[in-house]
Formats: C-alpha cells, sequence, structure tokens
C-alpha cells in the first residue's frame, strides 16, 4: 500500500479525496449521529438497557458476525479497518469500510452505518427488537441447536412413523438421510433431555426450542438442521406444515458443496433438494422458499455460474412468477439463468415421487427457458 499518511489510508477510492479519517470518534457523523444516545425499542417509547446492549456488542464482534454472513474484506486500511463490497446493497466496487477495532461500519454507496445491531437490522431487515433478539439468539444458540440436532436423529431411528413419512416423500437413501442430518421431533422430550444436559428453561425458551409454556416447540415433525436455526416439517395436516426457529433463514442450502459447480440447480424446499440430490443431481441447494433474502441472492451471484430455477409449478402460478423475476434479477447481475418448466402442478420432490427419472429431469434442465 506503500507509505500513505494514516489520514489517506481510508481515502483510497476515486472520488473521495474530500471525505474525512472515519471512526475518529466513536460515533461519526455518517454514522447518523453526533454523540451517543440511548438505543430505542420503538420510536422512543421504550427504553432498552444500554449496559446489556453494550455486552452483547461485546460478545459478537462485528468483524465476526460480517464473516459469519460470507463478508469478505477485499483489502486492508490502516488501524485495524477494512474495505470490501456492501452486503447490504448490489456494490461492483468496494465501498464497505469496517473498523474492527471500534466495532463499526460505514458504506460510500449506500450511505448507511452503526454498529453490529444496526447491521442486523438492516441485513436481515427486521426492526430494532428483532435484531437484537436475531443477535442473542445466535450468540447462545450453537451449543444447545446442536444438541437438540443430536437428539432428534437418535429420535428418527426409534419412531417408524417418521420413516414411513420419508419414505412417502420419496427419501429412501440412507446416505442422503445421513447427509442432510435428518431427525425426528416426536414432542414431549426434548426439554427433559436438555435440562439435564445443563441448559436452563430460560435459555431453552430463547432459542424458541421450547415455548414459553414450558412444552417442546416442535412436535412430530421431521426437522432438517440449518445453519443457525431449524426447519420442522409436520406429519399432521392438523398443525401448520411448516416452522423454523425465531430469526432468520440464513444462506442457501449447504451452498459451500455447491458453490464451485459452473451449474447450480436452486430449488425451493428441502424436500425437492433431497429428491433431485437423490436423483445424482448433487448440485442442488436450496432457499426455504421462492423468495431468497440478500444474502442468498449474493453467493448465487458470487461468481459466473449457470443457475436452473427449478422452482414449483403451483396452481396460482406463484412459483413460476417468482422464478422469472429472479431470473430478471439475476441477469442484470451477469448471471445465466434459466427457468425450468416442470409439469404443471409438480414441485422436483413431486416429479420424482410420480415417477419421473433422473433422465427426464435432465431433459427438462436442457430445455430450460431463458
Amino acid at each position: 500500500m506503500g507509505t500513505t499518511s494514516p489520514d489517506q489510508h481510508v481515502l483510497l477510492a476515486q472520488g473521495w479525496s474530500h471525505r474525512q479519517v472515519l471512526f475518529t470518534d466513536p460515533h461519526h457523523r455518517c454514522l447518523g449521529f453526533e454523540r451517543s444516545l440511548p438505543y430505542s425499542a420503538d420510536r422512543g417509547k421504550k427504553s432498552v438497557n444500554r449496559e446489556a446492549l453494550d455486552d452483547l456488542k461485546e460478545q459478537i464482534p462485528l468483524m465476526g458476525y460480517l464473516h459469519a454472513q460470507d463478508w469478505r474484506p477485499a483489502r486492508p486500511l490502516s488501524r485495524g479497518r477494512w474495505m470490501g463490497l456492501c452486503p447490504l446493497h448490489g456494490d461492483h466496487n468496494p465501498s464497505f469500510l469496517v473498523d474492527a477495532n471500534k466495532d463499526l461500519f460505514y458504506c460510500y454507496g449506500c450511505g448507511r452505518g452503526g454498529d453490529v445491531i444496526r447491521f442486523a437490522e438492516l441485513y436481515h431487515q427486521v426492526k430494532f427488537p428483532q435484531a437484537v433478539m436475531l443477535l442473542r439468539q445466535w450468540r447462545g444458540l450453537g451449543p444447545v441447536l446442536q444438541e437438540a440436532v443430536r437428539f432428534y436423529r437418535t429420535q428418527l431411528n426409534r419412531h417408524s412413523e417418521a420413516f414411513v413419512y420419508l419414505y412417502q416423500r420419496g427419501i429412501r437413501s440412507a446416505s442422503l438421510i445421513e447427509e442432510m442430518r435428518i431427525g425426528y421431533a416426536p414432542g414431549g422430550c426434548l426439554r427433559g433431555w436438555l435440562t439435564q444436559l445443563g441448559h436452563s428453561l430460560p435459555a431453552l425458551c430463547q432459542t424458541g426450542l421450547v415455548t414459553e409454556a414450558g412444552y417442546d416447540a416442535y412436535v412430530r415433525r421431521i426437522v432438517f438442521p440449518l445453519e443457525g436455526n431449524l426447519y420442522g416439517r409436520s406429519l399432521s395436516a392438523a398443525a401448520p406444515p411448516h416452522r423454523f426457529l425465531p430469526g432468520a433463514k440464513g444462506g442457501l442450502y449447504l451452498w459451500e458443496r455447491v458453490q464451485s459447480y459452473p451449474e447450480v440447480i436452486l430449488v425451493e424446499g428441502l424436500f425437492d433438494y433431497a429428491a433431485v440430490w437423490q436423483a445424482g443431481f448433487q448440485n442442488v441447494t436450496c432457499s426455504l422458499g421462492a423468495h431468497l433474502n440478500t444474502r442468498q441472492f449474493r453467493q448465487l451471484c458470487d461468481a459466473p455460474r449457470t443457475v436452473y430455477l427449478a422452482f414449483d409449478t403451483d396452481p396460482n402460478g406463484s412459483g413460476q412468477e417468482a422464478a422469472q423475476s429472479l431470473a430478471g434479477r439475476l441477469r442484470e447481475q451477469g448471471v445465466n439463468a434459466r427457468r425450468v418448466s416442470l409439469p404443471e402442478g409438480h414441485d422436483p420432490n413431486s416429479f420424482f415421487v410420480g415417477g419421473g427419472s433422473a433422465q427426464e429431469f435432465q431433459r427438462l434442465l436442457e430445455e430450460a427457458s431463458l
């Protein structure tokens, strides 16, 4: 980087030579305020304990949280500062500045900045109380979630109803069940197991694994571990079919295993993922719904590739409309996006359960439209 002076290290991009060094004070003017102000939960109506929030931020360094969201700096600056692409908008030139020492960020492109709580607000598109909740869960969920996943995987081998359901949904490969770490939540026993391991009831309630009334949140559900979350599909038609823990759904499913492929198949649901993977297409990932979050979209755009959008062909057309919209957005970022036309009324899972072959699915990929 040469011998530039400290005041110049942050002024590397063109057109920024008039700006002062950021973060010389705890709250720079670019962050929207000039002095330390108390946090507010709802337009000033209810103050939030500042000491508790400071403790939370100490336990979750901004740089560590950014890394967990797949952000990588493009180059170092001086005094613990880094510059990279902004994860909050479609950035093509590094404009996102992070001061790791002060745990603050500022983007020259979109003009937004703040601390880790403000970043969680903007990145997950939630309000302040929800951002605090997400960070608290992210901080404490890891160990207890892994214990829950191990418990659910053990229960899968003890309940025949779970295997019957998986068989009906076309999941018949032991290696696939192991690959996806699929488990089963019978209900009524997770709380007791986790409290025996030393986890307190308030902590379990905070994760969402146990309800405020003290009952298991997941009952008679096939469960799939996610990155910092847990998806449960109900076996009962009387219960809501889908359930997640409170918080963000994370990035694309097992993205690290497919991101090097030049062609990627994107499906909506985990049972779709399972059916396509079992048919031999291991370059598949899942968005857990037809609408991608910011992180998932950026993952698809992080390298030149072709993305096949194998979304549901719903009777109301919502899946194909979402695919068409996403394809347009991907092409704007230089990604070759193609929409796969499944038979009417089918998703990838029902296509294979209904007798569709790998050769037929391959033909659908080859015929995919722009």
